[in-house]
C-alpha cells in the first residue's frame, strides 16, 4: 500500500513547537514534499508501536539534533481539520518545550536547513497548519 492509496486511513503524526525564553522558536526547512524548501515545525509520522509523545522526542533528535527528556514536553492539542495536509487525511499531536537560549541546532532526517526565529520576527508562511499550531503555543506559554 502506498501513502496515496491511504486516503480513508488518517495518518498520525507529532509536531514539536521548541522555544528559548529568549522568545525564539526552532523551525526547519522542508527537504521533501509537501511544502519543500518551506520553514515548519519538527515533526513527522509516528511509528507503529510508539507514542505521539515518543514520536515527538525522536522527530525533534533527528530533524534538528534537539535532545529533551519527554517529561519535558508538555502537550498543546491536536490538530486535525479536514485538508490539512495535501496528502490526505493527518492528524498532529502538537507540544511545547522550553530549551535554553544557547541551543545548538543541526538539520538531519528531512530537514535541509534548521534556524532559531524571533517570535515576533517568523517567515510570512509556514507549511500545513504550523502557524496555527505555533499560535496556540506561544499563548499557552505566556500564560500566567
Amino acid at each position: 500500500m502506498t501513502e496515496t492509496d491511504r486516503t480513508d486511513e488518517t495518518i498520525r503524526t507529532a509536531d514539536v513547537v521548541a522555544v528559548t525564553r529568549d522568545d525564539r522558536v526552532l523551525l526547519i526547512k522542508r527537504g521533501w514534499d509537501p511544502y519543500v524548501g518551506c520553514w515548519a515545525l519538527p515533526g513527522g509520522h509516528v511509528d507503529p508501536g510508539e507514542t505521539d509523545l515518543a514520536a515527538a522526542v525522536r522527530e525533534l533528535a533527528e530533524e534538528a539534533g534537539v535532545l529533551v527528556a519527554p517529561g519535558d514536553l508538555r502537550r498543546i492539542g491536536t490538530w486535525d481539520g479536514p485538508g490539512r495536509d495535501p496528502r490526505g487525511p493527518y492528524s498532529t499531536v502538537a507540544y511545547l518545550v522550553v530549551v535554553p537560549d544557547d541551543t545548538a541546532i543541526v538539520a538531519g532526517d528531512d530537514a535541509c536547513a534548521a534556524c532559531w526565529w524571533p517570535v515576533d520576527d517568523l517567515p510570512r508562511e509556514l507549511a500545513f497548519d504550523h502557524a496555527d499550531i505555533l499560535a496556540a503555543a506561544i499563548r499557552s506559554s505566556r500564560r500566567p
